[in-house]
């Protein structure tokens, strides 16, 4: 059963929404503030988080940073129509999607459902010829000491430390596990690192390769992980394992 967290300060609008989604088979949690969500998820596991933008005290732009940073979990922002500043700032904070209040109830089912196949199925981006088998692994793929959960969406080092993997980042690492020891062109990748809403282009995939290097320890003046093909793009030069 998808397990979700809604947090938002309407108690009508909680139930009204807890009613719809365990008529569809989802399981619905609900928070009125920031301090809730906190106490929820650290008694739950939860697969998605919607999260309102108005909210009392901690806004739901904070508590956007604050989930992406610590957690690996896919967030979907409920933001006031017409309100395209929040909608940005979420996107650009790490959050997988946003939709509009009021919303169809049918809309917020479908979007919950679309973000989690794109987190699940990040795993095969590019399955096909020349991609390795692991890339085509439903579990963790383990490179060069790292463990990536693509299910969970957490990197964990060698020394079993987790590093905070923003949406963007983990879109890019995804694509780039599973075209391991193949060259991808910038135009590639904003293909392969898109998603609804986000607006990808070849200045944001330099951006994420950098961050993902600074990640991953990779050296900036000579990469040996993520390492630059002069005029053809990106070359993710480790083996994958599962």
């Amino acid at each position: 059963m998808i397990r979700c967290l809604l947090v938002d300060d309407d108690l009508d609008i909680r139930l009204a929404v807890q009613a719809y989604l365990e008529r569809y088979g989802l399981r619905l949690r609900t928070a009125e503030d920031g301090a809730a969500m906190r106490r929820a998820l650290g008694e739950e596991r939860f697969d998605l988080l919607l999260l309102d933008v108005m909210l009392p005290g901690e806004d739901g732009l904070e508590l956007c940073r604050e989930v992406v940073q610590s957690t690996a979990l896919p967030v979907i922002m409920l933001t006031a129509q017409g309100d395209p500043v929040s909608r940005v700032l979420g996107l650009e904070l790490g959050a997988d999607d946003y939709i509009s209040k009021p919303f169809e109830p049918r809309e917020l089912i479908a979007r919950i459902h679309a973000v989690l196949r794109r987190s699940r199925r990040a795993q095969g981006a590019g399955a096909g010829a020349g991609v390795p088998a692991a890339a085509d692994a439903a579990g963790p793929l383990r490179f060069e000491g790292w463990c990536f959960d693509r299910l969970r969406r957490e990197l964990v080092s060698a020394g079993g430390v987790t590093v905070s993997l923003s949406a963007a980042e983990f879109r890019l690492l995804s694509a780039f596990v599973a075209h391991a020891g193949r060259v991808l062109a910038r135009e590639r990748l904003v293909e392969l690192a898109g998603a609804p809403g986000v607006e990808v282009n070849e200045r944001s995939i330099d951006l994420g390769v950098s961050r993902l290097r600074q990640k991953l320890g990779d050296s900036p003046r000579e990469p040996a992980l993520i390492r630059t093909v002069r005029g053809e793009g990106y070359l993710f030069d480790a083996q994958v394992s599962a």
